[in-house]
């Protein structure tokens, strides 16, 4: 069965000499992952891997068969043509940061119109702007909503922040107690759309510092959830 649906690229390994598996996060179905073969040897026409660069926004024709684990896809265009994503060396290492997360996060082979609608106009956003040092920290931030563990800001004016429990105390609970610089920066956050985010000023140890935090914070909600690989790449690159 034919069936057309939006997609963003989250991985790609190689299967063979000339073949590529892509996963994608997909808006009718979730996580669908496609056999590219031959994609490694052609050079023209719809299987140029160029398509397939991570988190890239596609539209795709793929033949659908039900319990089937690999999928084969008819025809691929690029659904938003990137600007600057992959080719500004800040932005493409946030998105090497950001595609190991989502591949490592993203499990569910069922549609997630919220989820996919964010990530869409996220990228979009950062794509096109020029100040985007702190997009990752907002990003996770706000993926954590999606998956079901956002911080609950209800008791906002407390002093601590636990990690665990996802949720402002008054007594610290070490080690999952957050103070002092990130507590402040978190509730900024919390507050925050990316269209603010010029107004929030860090410098590269403080972005580290809260990143951890975050990933930590990951690590506790997410089962198997690990630091990525692309983690020291991102913290020179910003450093």
């Amino acid at each position: 069965m034919l069936v057309k649906t939006e997609a963003i690229v989250l991985s790609k390994i190689k299967y063979g000499d000339h073949d590529v598996i892509v996963k994608c996060y997909t808006k009718n179905r979730g996580v669908v992952s496609y056999l590219l073969r031959g994609v490694l040897k052609s050079k023209k026409g719809n299987s140029k891997i160029a398509y397939y660069q991570p988190l890239s926004q596609l539209e795709i024709e793929e033949n659908y068969r039900a319990n089937q684990s690999l999928h084969f896809i008819r025809d691929v265009k690029l659904g938003i043509p990137y600007k600057s994503m992959h080719t500004h060396v800040l932005k493409s290492s946030i998105v090497m940061f950001l595609s190991e997360v989502l591949t490592g996060v993203l499990k569910e082979e069922e549609a997630n119109l919220p989820l996919y609608g964010f990530l869409e106009t996220s990228l979009q956003w950062l794509d096109h702007e020029t100040n985007f040092a702190n997009f990752h920290l907002l990003f996770l931030l706000e993926l954590s909503k999606h998956l079901g563990f956002y911080p609950d800001a209800s008791q906002a004016g407390f002093p601590y922040f636990n990690l665990k429990s996802g949720s402002f105390e008054l007594k610290s609970q070490v080690p999952y107690t957050v103070s002092g610089e990130n507590l402040i920066v978190l509730k900024q956050l919390l507050t925050m759309k990316f269209d603010a985010l010029d107004n929030l000023k860090l410098h590269s140890t403080q972005r580290q510092s809260l990143l951890n935090m975050l990933l930590f914070y990951f690590e506790l909600h997410l089962t198997d959830f690990r630091k990525p690989k692309s983690l020291q790449v991102l913290n020179q690159v910003f450093g």
